[in-house]
């Protein structure tokens, strides 16, 4: 593993380059994100510039809950918490608490990065989590483990997602191949809000149990009801035409939600429909409302996830 001196205080923090035969990644203090991914010089992921900031989530951990909270607003324990409103123009507040701090390297190899940091309890979250990501190359792809643990002396919830934005090298995500193994899509209000209805994919434009080109559908759409292969995992597939390239993402038992996102809302025009957000979540969207996949962490107790990037 090598750091860069290029930039003395890059807007990420401290960059930590990984190698494992023809794959390349970089991870960042800031947020703990996977800034670039790459095989044989390939971009897998739609990443950002190190002195640039990750203004779309690219990469990010979304640590304590990914996705939207709406209002800011939720009841823990009897108490009602009013968290900031971090999504203004939705009214909401998104994508948890850590994407902005700049994480401790506790470990860095070649191959291998780890980063902790402890959100302290704060105006709306009174609570203290430590969270930990492990990333891991091999020449295969890049595995990722996060584990949360209550070090404080009440409970706690929580959930966490990660937010990166996969490419196989083409133009735009229209001409790209996905195939998404889930049975059920949550129904969600203009704000991207669940509304608490799960509707099956089965006979719908949402529908890729079955590989087919995305075309021209706009997704912004959480997805459950995975369907897993044996090993209990659910896998993601993306295909170019041709003998374009191909990536494989894919989820331990702990994820049983994933987003969807091509993008059509991003404010860079440049940017939308480029590559396709595939966001892993152990809880859906507004889950600290709704309850739906939250966890509940008693002091000292720990909860550990993993998922993957295969590309090829």
């Amino acid at each position: 593993m090598k750091q860069t001196g290029a930039v003395a205080h890059p807007a990420s923090g401290r960059q930590m380059h990984l190698a494992a035969g023809t794959m390349t990644a970089t991870v960042v203090q800031v947020g703990a994100g996977l800034r670039e991914l790459a095989i044989a010089g390939r971009p897998v992921l739609d990443g950002y510039a190190q002195d640039e900031i990750a203004a779309y989530a690219q990469g990010q951990a979304l640590v304590p809950w990914p996705n939207r909270l709406a209002d800011g607003r939720y009841t823990f324990a009897g108490n009602e918490l009013q968290l900031a409103l971090t999504e203004p123009e939705n009214h909401c507040a998104i994508h948890g608490l850590a994407r902005w701090l700049a994480w401790d390297v506790v470990a860095a190899e070649e191959d291998r990065v780890a980063l902790a940091v402890t959100v302290a309890a704060q105006a709306g979250y009174p609570f203290t989590l430590r969270a930990e990501v492990e990333y891991t190359l091999t020449s295969d792809g890049i595995s990722v483990q996060t584990t949360l643990t209550n070090s404080g002396e009440t409970a706690l919830p929580a959930g966490h997602g990660f937010h990166p934005y996969v490419t196989v090298g083409t133009d735009r995500v229209d001409d790209t191949q996905l195939r998404l193994p889930v049975a059920s899509r949550l129904e969600a209000d203009d704000r991207g809000i669940p509304t608490g209805r799960r509707i099956p994919v089965d006979g719908t434009k949402y529908d890729f149990r079955e590989p087919r080109i995305i075309g021209e559908l706009q997704l912004d759409t959480a997805f459950t009801d995975l369907l897993r292969d044996d090993d209990g995992c659910a896998r993601i597939q993306l295909a170019a035409p041709g003998d374009g390239g191909r990536a494989e993402l894919w989820l331990d038992t702990t994820y049983d939600y994933v987003m969807a996102f091509t993008g059509d809302s991003l404010p860079d025009p440049a940017r939308r429909r480029r590559a396709l957000g595939l966001e892993p979540m152990t809880c859906a969207p507004n889950a600290f409302r709704s309850g739906d996949g939250l966890q509940t962490l008693q002091p000292g107790e720990a909860t550990t996830s993993r998922w993957g990037l295969k590309p090829s």
